[in-house]
């Protein structure tokens, strides 16, 4: 089992676009051979590949991953490095639908002295997320802004947020992979995508310190909508963009 070529061949049979590399990070995780069986069906049976080895890569680190949370992908990359050049010693930073935490445990990583905090509605995540990012920050459960510490409030120098931002119709055409093994809270961004982002910037002004920054991961297509929410929020407000990541965030600054 532990011949490789075998082992790419099953998965590029099952419709893997990196058959090798994926066989590799198999071949590598597993003890033996028969923990390489197991890997591998549940892989060909459709499981995202992070689910299956136990942990995705993001900035350089190994985070975490458990069955039905959001797997964090590479474009979220540019949300994090967002934050991390926004941030300073001292600074409150907010991973707001924070997922397996992986914005702010890039931010420990990079900003040492930061108070992070970590917010999800879904308690699968912030199970996660504490895994991940363990006593180094704050991990909260609720809705939003109704998660946080009322001490936060006008305070947040940083808010970062990955909110869904899947329209409702669209969630039935994403990859079998997240609509099968990702919970739909994490999907599901209302009929234009926008509704949690809506939500997130009529909030943002009353959490975020003066000269505070609030950056909200978005398409290329919706980041026009996402920029103008923050703008209707009073923000002044930019976009950018990374060819190389494929990932756009809309920013505000208080």
């Amino acid at each position: 089992m532990r011949h490789e070529p075998a082992v790419v061949a099953r998965l590029r049979a099952a419709g893997s676009v990196f058959a090798e590399e994926e066989a590799a990070l198999l071949t590598a995780e597993a003890a033996d051979d028969a923990e390489l069986a197991v890997l591998l069906e549940r892989r060909t049976a459709g499981e995202p590949l992070e689910v299956v080895l136990g942990w995705a890569l993001f900035r350089g680190l190994r985070i975490a991953v458990e069955p039905g949370v959001f797997v964090p992908r590479r474009r979220t990359e540019l949300l994090a490095r967002e934050a991390v050049r926004a941030a300073s010693a001292g600074a409150v930073v907010v991973d707001l639908c924070c997922g397996t935490g992986a914005v702010a445990a890039a931010v420990l990583a990079a900003v040492p002295g930061a108070e992070v905090h970590a917010a999800d509605v879904d308690p699968a995540a912030t199970r996660c997320a504490r895994r991940n990012l363990g006593g180094a920050a704050a991990v909260h459960t609720g809705d939003l802004y109704d998660a946080l510490p009322a001490s936060l409030r006008g305070r947040v120098g940083v808010l970062a947020a990955n909110a869904p931002y899947v329209p409702t119709a669209a969630v039935g055409t994403m990859p079998r992979e997240a609509r099968e093994h990702e919970a739909l809270v994490a999907l599901d961004g209302g009929a234009d995508g926008l509704d949690l982002h809506r939500r997130i910037a009529s909030g943002a002004a009353s959490w975020l310190a003066p000269g505070g920054r609030v950056m909200i991961e978005t398409s290329r297509s919706q980041a026009a909508g996402t920029a103008a929410l923050l703008r209707g929020a009073g923000l002044r407000t930019r976009i950018v963009h990374s060819s190389a990541l494929d990932g756009t965030v809309a920013l505000g600054r208080r």
